[in-house]
């Protein structure tokens, strides 16, 4: 059985980190994930970590949401978790067991440096609203598989037709429809939630005080300069990406 136990420095530390993560995802629109889990991953097992990771996910993005509701896009929204739903489902059912991480962390790192570095002349990665149903699959399949996120739904927000805010508060919501497909679906597989309540709740907490600071001060940045830290974040999430595949003796 998968139960984390801290100690209570540990837990300190690990909840003063996830307040910082989840705050520069409120300024940057990403990244707060990724170190989120970087800072998970010190404190405890990689088996359990996906899936507490993936409920005070749930947390921190419904609180951001609800704190930028006005600039929710609601048909988007649901779409994707419509399909992120049914991604999460196919692949716990029916591929989970038969896909490793290598293929879809090489494609996931393909689409980052396409999106950062396209030529002006081509085109930005600029969908319509119904097509977030396809994301919504890829999404929720790719949070079973990889747990990585984060750099995939960024990839769609890097556009010049939303405000800093509209990105923040519709990629959050996404990131909460997809995190929430991860419970049924560690369930399935054996993990327990409850034995693991507490830790949980506390890392919640410390999720939604920093989702609160950051868009306390996401209000005050300016849009050019809020999308220039939204590319950063996605070029170091690509760095990372690449660093595992390699770990994973990938030749690049």
């Amino acid at each position: 059985m998968d139960v984390v136990s801290l100690s209570n420095e540990s837990l300190i530390w690990l909840s003063l980190a996830i307040v910082f993560a989840s705050a520069i995802t409120s300024i940057t629109g990403m990244a707060g994930g990724v170190l989120m889990f970087s800072a998970m991953s010190v404190f405890m097992p990689v088996k359990p970590l996906i899936a507490i990771h993936g409920v005070v996910q749930v947390f921190n993005n419904a609180a951001r949401s609800w704190f930028l509701r006005t600039s929710i896009r609601w048909r988007m929204c649901s779409l994707f978790g419509i399909g992120a739903v049914l991604g999460a489902l196919i692949t716990t059912l029916f591929i989970v067991q038969y896909v490793g991480e290598f293929f879809p962390l090489l494609l996931l790192v393909c689409l980052i440096l396409y999106t950062l570095f396209k030529p002006k002349h081509m085109p930005q990665v600029k969908i319509q609203e119904k097509n977030f149903f396809w994301v919504g699959i890829a999404t929720g399949a790719m949070g079973i598989v990889v747990g990585a996120i984060d750099p995939l739904l960024a990839v769609f927000f890097i556009r010049d037709d939303l405000t800093k805010e509209e990105v923040v508060a519709n990629k959050s919501l996404m990131q909460m429809f997809a995190h929430l497909t991860k419970i049924p679906a560690f369930l399935f597989l054996g993990f327990s939630f409850l034995d693991n309540a507490y830790l949980i709740l506390v890392l919640s907490i410390a999720a939604v005080v920093g989702a609160k600071l950051g868009v306390i001060v996401l209000r005050y940045i300016n849009t050019k300069f809020f999308f220039a830290l939204m590319k950063l974040a996605l070029f170091i999430a690509a760095g990372r990406i690449i660093y595992q595949l390699i770990q994973m003796g990938v030749p690049l």
